[in-house]
């Protein structure tokens, strides 16, 4: 019986990458064969930061890469992640039907049994299609923001969308607007759907392209979601009564450590298209993070990469933390912060003094080149807050999320609510701050405030007295805390062996042919 050989072809943004990454490595944990696409842009990018054996692959395991169809002046613009989109929608599909023909034409390549992209990729399942390949899809997204998302053009029909004029941007109608209608989910204002709403125009390429990706997207054989079913139950029993084959696997962080646990070959799922810089993850337990129970606010940043990658220093560096003069007290606690992809200068300025303000020491990664256009990042924060947190801050350019949010010295996460953070903060059992402010980001942060209890969010004009005072109360607030780790408890059911994204990755394995599904 042949190997199966299941080619996954994610979108382009680390959002994506990053969770089709983990599914790769639990498949080929399974014996499935893996070739997994990227773009020359993004393989470039991990072979400057992984060393080009890293990308080389190993025995089943092979990245192919293709164009992306940009040109280096597209990778700084304001509205590159649309441009992104635009650009794999339109040009993708030729050099793919040409890999995967390519592929089956290789004697040491087994034939390729499923043509897998993420969200955003329908393209890739009409080429499956015409090749007589079955497909399935992950979308890299939650059962809710995809049942929304599902509705775009239903809310076009019914008028919601596009709005009416500017002035519904800044009227509260946003907010006022409640859709109570859609299958499985909670009312939900019109502004929580997405930030593709937020537009005047009919032809808005965003809301276009939202309605034709989460719909397109069921065209699949299977649907995979990054979700467990206890989180989003009655989405998914929603879901569930349109498309069947529907299988949750998350959190995939989760099930991935239960599944390759003692298994040395994990190059695969640690790639990252961000590490450089020139700080140190080793040192985290020697300095802020250094003492359990105290605990730290966090905030880290993800993003599509634009910039050409710098190599970084050899071994485990992304985080050094200052030395601190004297240790924090027994009991205080420490955020980690993300960065903000679309913050203007005055933003960056009002989060960060409300951070100075919490009192709570934190840690900040924030990269280059935050403000579209500016390069303002790190550099641009202004002196005095560099001098008024010295000894409690820690500011990098890059550290691993999934790392940082397990470590038991984090009592909160400052967040815009992409998928990949939200599900890795639950699963840690982490409290969230709130701030979404493109895509999806607006109905996790619904859900993680109004019915997973874990988040407080910010208003939209971030001001530094509700920074500091959200810190300060997800950093204490005794339910949020209670009901950040019994989610933490039941992400870690599902996963465990037994648990209902295992036997869901098992099934899903099976469907896809291989001997090891019982591994």
């Amino acid at each position: 019986m042949a190997r199966p050989h299941a080619v996954v072809v994610p979108h382009p943004s680390s959002g994506n990458i990053n969770p089709a990454l983990q599914l790769a490595k639990l498949l080929h944990h399974h014996g499935v064969y893996i070739t997994f696409v990227n773009t020359e842009h993004n393989h470039r990018i991990m072979e400057a930061t992984e060393g080009a054996a890293a990308v080389r692959g190993h025995e089943g395991f092979r990245f192919e890469a293709i164009p992306d169809g940009l040109v280096e002046a597209d990778r700084d613009a304001e509205d590159y992640d649309l441009r992104l989109s635009a650009a794999t929608s339109q040009r993708w599909a030729e050099p793919l039907r040409e890999l995967l023909l390519r592929l089956n034409g290789t004697p040491a390549v087994p034939p390729v049994t499923c043509v897998l992209p993420t969200s955003l990729m329908s393209f890739a399942l009409d080429v499956a299609r015409e090749l007589g390949v079955p497909s399935m899809v992950l979308w890299a997204c939650s059962a809710a923001s995809l049942m929304a998302h599902m509705r775009l053009r239903e809310l076009k029909e019914r008028g919601y969308v596009p709005l009416k004029d500017e002035s519904c941007l800044t009227n509260g109608h946003l907010g006022r607007t409640i859709i109570g209608w859609i299958p499985g989910m909670l009312p939900i204002s019109l502004g929580d759907i997405c930030s593709f709403v937020r537009t005047t125009d009919p032809d808005d390429f965003g809301l276009r392209f939202s309605m034709v990706e989460a719909n397109g997207c069921t065209k699949a054989d299977a649907l995979i979601l990054n979700t467990f079913d206890d989180l989003e139950a009655d989405v998914l029993a929603a879901l569930r009564a349109e498309y069947p084959r529907i299988y949750t696997v998350g959190p995939l962080g989760s099930l991935l450590n239960h599944q390759l646990r003692g298994d040395d070959d994990a190059s695969a799922s640690g790639l990252s298209l961000w590490k450089q810089g020139t700080q140190y993850f080793d040192d985290l337990e020697a300095d802020v993070l250094a003492a359990p129970p105290r605990r730290v606010p966090a905030h880290l940043h993800r993003r599509s990469p634009r910039l050409p990658p710098q190599p970084p220093p050899k071994g485990r560096r992304c985080l050094r933390l200052r030395r601190r003069p004297e240790p924090v007290e027994a009991g205080q606690r420490v955020p980690r912060v993300a960065g903000h992809a679309t913050a203007g200068l005055h933003r960056l300025a009002e989060f960060a003094w409300g951070l100075a303000a919490s009192g709570h020491p934190f840690l900040w990664s924030i990269r280059d080149n935050l403000v579209p256009g500016t390069g303002a990042g790190m550099s641009s924060l202004p002196p005095e807050f560099v001098a008024a947190t010295a000894g409690r801050c820690c500011l990098t350019a890059w550290c691993p999320q999934d790392q940082v949010l397990g470590h038991p010295a984090v009592g909160c996460f400052l967040t815009h609510n992409g998928w990949n953070s939200t599900c890795e903060s639950v699963a840690a059992g982490v409290p969230m701050v709130c701030w979404p402010v493109f895509a999806d980001q607006y109905t996790n942060c619904k859900y993680a405030c109004e019915v997973w209890g874990v988040g407080l969010r910010l208003d939209d004009e971030v001001r530094r007295e509700q920074v500091a005072s959200h810190v300060r109360h997800a950093m204490k607030a005794k339910d949020m805390q209670e009901g950040a780790a019994g989610w933490k408890v039941k992400a870690e059911e599902a996963a465990a062996p037994g648990g209902m994204s295992w036997e869901n990755l098992r099934s899903m394995v099976r469907e896809l042919g291989s001997v090891n599904a019982e591994a």
